[in-house]
C-alpha cells in the first residue's frame, strides 16, 4: 500500500484524465475537509464508479483514511456520491534505530525529536518528511555517509493503527582535512584562506561551515562563482572516524570592469557617471574601486583601494576624493584622503578613520572660507534585523564620534558627536511601521572654519520629506550652511497590497541650528509608492513641508544603512 501511494497523486490525475465519460458530472457529498481534498480529482462527468472509488480511496489513503465508506446513486443529475471516510488512521507504534558509532546523547536526541510521534493521525507527506529530518539532520552534522536502510509503515485497516519501522545507518563521524582550491589563476590559495572563518583542520564536519566559507567567498570581488565540497573519496581513516579535505572550486571574476551609467536623484538631479573596477591591483588582490559622476548638483571623482582582510578578520582600505557642489546657494570645493579599517564583530560592526580635508565654501551674499582638518574617527553600527535588503522587523543603531585640533593640522578644535536608529515594527503580513530617529552635535567654540562635513544640514530623502536637500540648517548671507545641532525623527507606515506593491504614509521632522535655544522642528506629511525591487525597496514620495508651504517629490532606496 505504501509504496503505491508514492507515486499517488500523478497517478490520481492520470486516472480522473482517463474516467470514460457518462451523461453527468460527481456530486460529492462529504465532511468540508474531506469535500476540499477530494474535489480536484473527481472528473467532469461521471465515469465507472468501481475506477472512481479505487481513485478516491488511494487519495484517501494518503491521509490516513483506509476504511472510507461510498455509495454511488445515479439520477438524471448524475452520480450522487455520498461519502464517510471513517475513523482516521493514528500511530499506535514507532520502532527507529540508528546504527553506527554516533554518541549516545546524539542518538537519544534525534529519536527524541521525531516528528511522527504516538498518537498522531498518520498522513503521507508527514510520514515522508519525518523519514527525512532525521536523515537530513545526520547529513548536516558529522556523518555525511548516513543512510536510511529500510522503513516501514503496517497500516491495520480494521483497528486504524499504523506502527513505523526505520532503521538508519549513521556511517563513520568525519572531521575536517585541509583545504584544496580549484580554479585558481591569479591569486594564491592564501587569499582563499583569509576568508576562511569557518573550518579548521580537526574540526567536526558541519554543512552549515561549508556554506558559510562558500558565502563569504562569493561576497568578495575575485570570484564568480563557488562551490565547497567534503572530498569523502580522499578521505582517511583514523580509527572510527574518517580525515576528509574540502575542495573549494572557484571561477573568477574578470580582471578588469568598466560601467558607464545615468539616473537621476530628488537630492542631487540628473547624473551620469563611470567606474572602473580591478579586483587585482598591482597583482596583489588589491581592489581599486574609481569613478567620475557628474550630477546637476554635485560633481565628483574618486579611488580607493581596499585590501584582502588580515588575520584578525579587519579590512584595510586607503582613498582619495575631489569633489564640487552647489546646493541650497552654497558652492564647495573640497580635495579628501584617508585610511579606513573595518571589523566585524559578532552584530556589530566597527570602522575606525582617519581623514585630512581641505574645503573651500562660498556662501551665496557672504564671504568666501577656507578650511582644513584632520579627523580620526570611530563609528559602530550594531544590526539585528530580518532582512538586510527589505526589513520588516529589528533594529538598526549607529553612533561615532570623531574631531581635529588646531596643533593637529585642523583649523578649529572640535568634536564630533552623531547618532542615528531605525526601528521596524510588522503587523500581519501587510503592515509595517518603521521609525527613523537622527541626532548630532559637533563639540566647537563656533562653527567658522569647520568642514561642512563635520557639520549638519538635512532636509530631503532620508531626512526630512516636504524640504529641499539640506534646506534646512543655518543662513550665511542667502545660503544654508551646516550647523552645530541636528535633531530628526520619522514615521511611516507601509500596506504591501501583494508581494511586490505597496503604499506608504509618513511624516518627518526635523531641523539644524546653531544653538539649541533656536530648534524649531519643520514637519513634513506626505504619501508614496512603494516597490519590492531586487535592490530593496524603491520609494517614490510625495511630501508637503509645512515650514515653507511647498511639495517635493523625493525617490528613494528604502534600505537601512
Amino acid at each position: 500500500m505504501i509504496r503505491r501511494l508514492r507515486a499517488l497523486l500523478p497517478a490520481a490525475l492520470l486516472l480522473a484524465v482517463a474516467l470514460p465519460a457518462a451523461a453527468g458530472g460527481v456530486q460529492l457529498r462529504a465532511p468540508d475537509d474531506i469535500a476540499d481534498l477530494l474535489q480536484p480529482y473527481l472528473p467532469d462527468d461521471a465515469g465507472s464508479p468501481r475506477k472512481l472509488q479505487s481513485l478516491l480511496g488511494e487519495i484517501l489513503a494518503t491521509e490516513g483514511y483506509f476504511s472510507p465508506e461510498f455509495r454511488f446513486d445515479e439520477n438524471d443529475d448524475g452520480l450522487q456520491l455520498p461519502l464517510d471516510p471513517g475513523p482516521r488512521t493514528q500511530i499506535a507504534a514507532v520502532d527507529l534505530a540508528i546504527d553506527g558509532p554516533l554518541d549516545p546523547a546524539r542518538r537519544a536526541a534525534l529519536i527524541a525529536g521525531w516528528r511522527l510521534p504516538v498518537g498522531q493521525p498518520f498522513r503521507q507527506d508527514d510520514w515522508n518528511a519525518a523519514k527525512q529530518d532525521i536523515l537530513s539532520r545526520l547529513l548536516a552534522d558529522e556523518y555525511p555517509d548516513a543512510r536510511l536502510d529500510d522503513s516501514e509503515a503496517a497500516i491495520d485497516a480494521s483497528t486504524q493503527q499504523a506502527t513505523l519501522r526505520l532503521r538508519y545507518a549513521s556511517g563513520p563521524r568525519y572531521r575536517y582535512g585541509g583545504l584544496r582550491v580549484v580554479g585558481l589563476d591569479r591569486y594564491p590559495p592564501e587569499l582563499v584562506a583569509r576568508y576562511n572563518r569557518s573550518i579548521r583542520p580537526d574540526k567536526p564536519y558541519r554543512e552549515e561551515d561549508l556554506a558559510a566559507l562558500q558565502g563569504a567567498l562569493v561576497a568578495t570581488p575575485y570570484f564568480a562563482s563557488v562551490q565547497t565540497t567534503l572530498d569523502r573519496d580522499a578521505a582517511t581513516a583514523d580509527g572510527d572516524e574518517r580525515v576528509a579535505p574540502i575542495v573549494v572550486r572557484v571561477r573568477e571574476k574578470p580582471a578588469h570592469r568598466v560601467a558607464f551609467g545615468a539616473g537621476a536623484s530628488s537630492n542631487t538631479g540628473a547624473r551620469v557617471e563611470f567606474n572602473y573596477q580591478t579586483p587585482n591591483l598591482a597583482r596583489q588582490a588589491w581592489e581599486l574601486d574609481s569613478g567620475l559622476r557628474f550630477e546637476q548638483k554635485r560633481q565628483i571623482a574618486y579611488a580607493d583601494v581596499f585590501l584582502p582582510p588580515d588575520d584578525r578578520r579587519r579590512r584595510h582600505s586607503i582613498g582619495v576624493m575631489a569633489e564640487a557642489t552647489d546646493i541650497q546657494g552654497l558652492k564647495t570645493e573640497r580635495y579628501a584622503f584617508g585610511a579606513q579599517t573595518v571589523q566585524q564583530r559578532g552584530s556589530v560592526e566597527q570602522r575606525l578613520s582617519l581623514h585630512w580635508e581641505d574645503e573651500r565654501r562660498e556662501p551665496s551674499g557672504a564671504a568666501a572660507v577656507t578650511s582644513r582638518a584632520l579627523v580620526p574617527n570611530a563609528m559602530w553600527t550594531w544590526r539585528r534585523i530580518d532582512n538586510p535588503l527589505d526589513p520588516r522587523d529589528g533594529t538598526v543603531l549607529q553612533g561615532q564620534v570623531g574631531g581635529g585640533a588646531k596643533a593637529a593640522l585642523s583649523d578649529q578644535n572640535f568634536v564630533r558627536l552623531h547618532a542615528r536608529f531605525q526601528h521596524y515594527l510588522s503587523f500581519g503580513r501587510h503592515d509595517t511601521l518603521a521609525l527613523r530617529g537622527e541626532v548630532g552635535y559637533t563639540l566647537a567654540d563656533s562653527r567658522l572654519r569647520i568642514p561642512q562635513d563635520y557639520l549638519f544640514r538635512t532636509g530631503g530623502t532620508g531626512s526630512v520629506r516636504g524640504y529641499a536637500y539640506q534646506s534646512l540648517g543655518i543662513k550665511e548671507g542667502t545660503a544654508t550652511v551646516g550647523g552645530r545641532y541636528l535633531a530628526t525623527a520619522s514615521a511611516e507606515w507601509t500596506h504591501w497590497l501583494d508581494s511586490e506593491w505597496g503604499i506608504a504614509t509618513f511624516i518627518d521632522a526635523g531641523d539644524a541650528v546653531d544653538q539649541l535655544k533656536n530648534i524649531n522642528l519643520a514637519v513634513g506629511v506626505g504619501l508614496g509608492a512603494r516597490w519590492r525591487s531586487p535592490a530593496g525597496p524603491i520609494g517614490i514620495d510625495l511630501a508637503y513641508g509645512e515650514r515653507n508651504r511647498e511639495v517635493h517629490l523625493h525617490f528613494s532606496l528604502a534600505i537601512p544603512f
